[in-house]
């Protein structure tokens, strides 16, 4: 055996000598380094290798996100809102709710709080729910500057305020409510002759009148010279009429409820600028005296 053969047999016993099985390293292109102690970075996957900072906090989002002055004035606002709305839950419970101890001795505080934007009202749902139109009318004697006297014709306040409201998307309360239930309050303060039950008669006497007067002031402006001497007031009221398939009968004549005269004071009148000012130069010609 020359050399060159014992140079083959050498590479031939070398390549014997390389380690098979389970702890044999396959050669090729995917084959890992053999000092990386790390596992191969799969392929094909579609995920990247997350990234160095990849331990860091989310953003904050809501409230979160905001300084720390804000998110305090943040939880004070929420505060204050939550406490309103409890206080107004409690208090329309207790405007609803029979009589008890806490409304015998805060009565007023509940009122005050509920009228007159929170009122509750059950007509509605009542078993007999009105079914009647009321219109309030009203009149006045004018006392003119020569002493002589006329009367107005009567003006239809219930039909001046819905006419307002019709087509409207946002009527005033005042449009819907004040002389309704100026006048329900009077109704239920009277007794069937017109005369008042207590102090609360004598005060939506004094309510109505106002009240009329004032509508007066806007359709009969006053010339100079002249005044407002008398007042009335009337109630015209129709009952609604049934749908057409019901057999119901109504009587559909009005019914009127005529007030007496009532005598106009100073106190009544509108607080017009013309109006103050004879009422001042009166209170000058008296010696102060109102």
């Amino acid at each position: 055996m020359d050399g060159h053969d014992k140079d083959v047999g050498g590479e031939s016993a070398g390549s014997e000598a390389a380690p098979t099985g389970s702890d044999a390293v396959p050669a090729g292109p995917d084959a890992a380094p053999a000092d990386s102690g790390a596992a191969p970075a799969p392929t094909g996957s579609g995920v990247a290798p997350a990234s160095a900072d990849s331990g860091a906090a989310p953003a904050r989002t809501g409230i979160a996100a905001l300084s720390r002055r804000s998110q305090v004035v943040a939880a004070v606002v929420l505060a204050v809102v939550v406490a309103v709305v409890c206080v107004h839950v409690g208090m329309v419970f207790l405007h609803v709710a029979p009589s008890n101890t806490v409304t015998k001795e805060h009565g007023r505080t509940v009122d005050d709080w509920i009228y007159p934007e929170f009122e509750q009202n059950w007509k509605l749902f009542a078993p007999n729910p009105l079914q009647q139109n009321v219109a309030v009318q009203v009149r006045a004697q004018i006392r003119t500057a020569d002493g002589a006297g006329r009367t107005t014709r009567w003006y239809d306040l219930s039909a001046q305020d819905g006419a307002a409201i019709d087509h409207n998307l946002l009527p005033s309360h005042t449009q819907q409510n004040e002389l309704r239930r100026g006048w329900d309050f009077f109704v239920s303060t009277h007794d069937a002759q017109n005369r008042p039950t207590g102090l609360r008669g004598e005060l939506s006497e004094r309510y109505i009148r106002r009240m009329v007067l004032l509508r007066l002031h806007r359709h009969e402006p006053l010339a100079r010279g002249e005044a407002f001497d008398q007042v009335q007031v009337r109630s015209r009221t129709t009952a609604v009429q049934p749908p057409e398939w019901s057999d119901e009968k109504i009587n559909s004549k009005p019914v009127l409820r005529v007030l007496p005269w009532w005598s106009v004071t100073p106190g009544d009148l509108p607080l017009a600028g013309e109006d103050r000012a004879h009422r001042d130069v009166a209170v000058a010609q008296n010696g102060g005296v109102r």
